[in-house]
């Protein structure tokens, strides 16, 4: 059974008959009846006058639901059997949680346009073809529901009920596709339309392993069906990816475009992409698929590609996202880069100095967390993060500089204060906000300063694990450049339910997507970065961000940020 609904949004929806006339509808019926059917449920005694021989009535049940849009159910009784308002009422009540615990989107085919104008102009019309369905649908569960109780409430929740968001396509696609003429039929998301707050409930909720890379070509015996797949051309940096995301898997598609800066087919034309990542692809599908490629895996063929095989364990964002920054890092090693598992932000503070601090770590360390907390300080005026969770360093003029991936960030909501969700819920996409390593995935910045290069002044490893007391000893700056690497390349932390793994865990240069895989290339490339960071005179260190200690998961990075904004105070 899917759980993600598509809507045609070539249809402007102004009444109850194009909905419920729909197989989309019918459909809908028929998986919830199942269900209830499996559970043994008490509501299918609302059901009783469509029951057959070999189950239910549908397509007569719909009819009924039809003619009650314009009657009470008083008055179409005497056509068919009696029939329970208390029991009906419950029943669309729970039919309409049902349709609402969809991942609901609406596909809209329209060619790109270059005019800004025009290009506005259709997307202020899906938006209001977006607006007209949801309104439709609100107004047909009050309808029915009046028509049964024959009553009206005297308080109405205006319940996010219509599409969570909305994709324009292309028609044709653009791009160099002489090589892979396959990929020339997938629909290419060019815009993305979110009606807030998006919240998507997932199978999965952590993620587990190292993904492998192999040398093998893959692309040419690859074929994905159009009906079925769509293309988000994203910028990871300033890398075009291609991102393959089979329908069943869109609520990771949406993430896509809420992280990563979508590319315009006008940027397209004539470039091949830079790295290919494809989430749900059937195992069998996959070219000599090996169980050890379950959660992921990249294959080094002409470009890097990422493979999510179709498996509800891998129906989490941070599959999505962590392939996709694993094809980055590879290609950034073999540019001769540093990719850097961290985060990173302009510090200003409030008497006129500025920092940029870049903290490295893994997943839970604490690096958005301590970023948070310093833009919560008195002293501070600002902070402008460039980095959330994946950058890379270059040289240039004989400078280290910086680079970012992401225009978002995939944040953890359960080490950040309570009222940060609600900050952003009106432009966020939240996952399974229910659970242990809640997700937001919410934009914090602009694409061109993004990838724009950044001088960094702090280098800190965020140790999380360590307990201090004295505020002296919560930022630790190395002396020499064999301890900086001793300590970046044990990448040890505390764990916090963000993967699979428990208690203390290493990982080397605290990062397993793409570093660990190039261990011996990377080696010779953080040497050298290091080196030339304390030849640049950046401060290298570790900040105890005490995220995974008990009892300081929310006042350890506060105490952090106080101490680096000493630290940037004091120059």
């Amino acid at each position: 059974m899917s759980r993600t609904v598509i809507v045609d949004g070539s249809v402007i929806y102004t009444n109850y008959s194009q909905i419920m006339s729909t197989r989309l509808f019918e459909n809908l019926l028929e998986e919830f009846v199942c269900i209830l059917e499996e559970k043994e449920s008490p509501l299918l005694n609302a059901l009783n006058a469509f029951r057959t021989s070999d189950g239910y009535d549908i397509h007569r049940f719909v009819e009924f639901l039809h003619l009650l849009t314009m009657r009470n159910i008083s008055e179409i009784t005497n056509i068919i059997h009696y029939i329970s308002a208390d029991q009906l009422e419950k029943f669309v009540e729970a039919f309409y949680s049902f349709w609402r615990s969809k991942h609901r989107f609406m596909v809209y085919s329209e060619n790109y346009v270059t005019d800004a104008n025009r290009r506005g102009s259709i997307e202020y019309t899906v938006t209001m073809i977006g607006d007209q369905f949801k309104a439709v649908i609100k107004n047909l569960y009050r309808q029915l529901l009046s028509n049964i109780t024959n009553s009206f409430p005297n308080v109405m929740r205006q319940l996010p009920s219509g599409a969570q968001a909305m994709f324009l396509t292309q028609k044709s696609s653009v791009g160099d596709f002489s090589n892979y003429p396959w990929m020339k039929q997938i629909p290419t998301v060019w815009a993305a339309i979110f009606d807030p707050p998006a919240i998507f409930y997932t199978r999965s909720n952590k993620r587990k392993g190292v993904i492998p890379v192999v040398e093998a070509r893959v692309l040419d015996k690859i074929r994905l069906n159009p009906k079925e797949w769509y293309r988000f051309p994203i910028f990871v940096g300033d890398l075009l990816f291609y991102n393959f995301v089979h329908k069943e898997y869109l609520a990771h598609g949406a993430g896509l475009a809420n992280l990563f800066e979508i590319a315009s087919p006008l940027q397209l034309h004539g470039r091949k992409p830079d790295g290919i990542v494809i989430f749900g692809l059937k195992p069998e599908n996959i070219p000599d698929y090996k169980e050890e490629w379950r959660n992921a895996v990249v294959f080094k063929d002409d470009i890097y590609v990422g493979i999510i095989p179709d498996f509800s364990e891998n129906d989490y964002f941070g599959y999505m996202k962590k392939t996709t920054l694993t094809v980055h890092n590879l290609i950034r090693i073999d540019q001769g880069r540093l990719p850097v598992h961290g985060s990173m932000a302009r510090i200003t503070l409030k008497s006129g100095k500025s920092a940029v601090a870049m903290f490295v770590g893994d997943s839970g360390a604490g690096k958005s967390e301590t970023l948070d907390a310093l833009n919560r300080l008195e002293g501070v005026s600002q902070v402008d993060t460039i980095v959330d969770d994946m950058g890379s360093l270059d040289i240039i003029e004989d400078r280290v500089v910086a680079f970012g991936t992401e225009i978002g960030a995939f944040v953890r909501l359960d080490d950040l204060p309570p009222g940060f969700a609600y900050s952003t819920m009106d432009r966020s996409i939240f996952m399974n906000p229910d659970r242990i390593n809640a997700r937001v995935i919410v934009p914090f910045n602009n694409y061109k300063e993004v990838i724009s290069p950044t001088r960094i002044d702090f280098f800190l490893y965020a140790n999380n694990y360590t307990e201090v007391t004295s505020d002296d000893d919560r930022i630790r700056l190395f002396e020499t450049v064999e301890e900086a690497i001793r300590v970046f390349s044990e990448g040890k932390r505390m764990t916090k339910g963000t993967t699979a793994e428990t208690g203390i865990a290493t990982s080397y240069f605290a990062n397993p997507f793409g570093a660990v895989q190039r261990k011996q290339e990377h080696d010779k490339i953080v040497r050298r970065y290091v080196e030339k960071m304390f030849e640049n005179g950046i401060k290298l260190g570790e900040i105890r961000t005490m995220l995974g200690v008990e009892g300081y998961e929310k006042e350890g990075t506060m105490l952090a940020a106080k101490a680096l904004l000493k630290q940037i105070e004091n120059g």
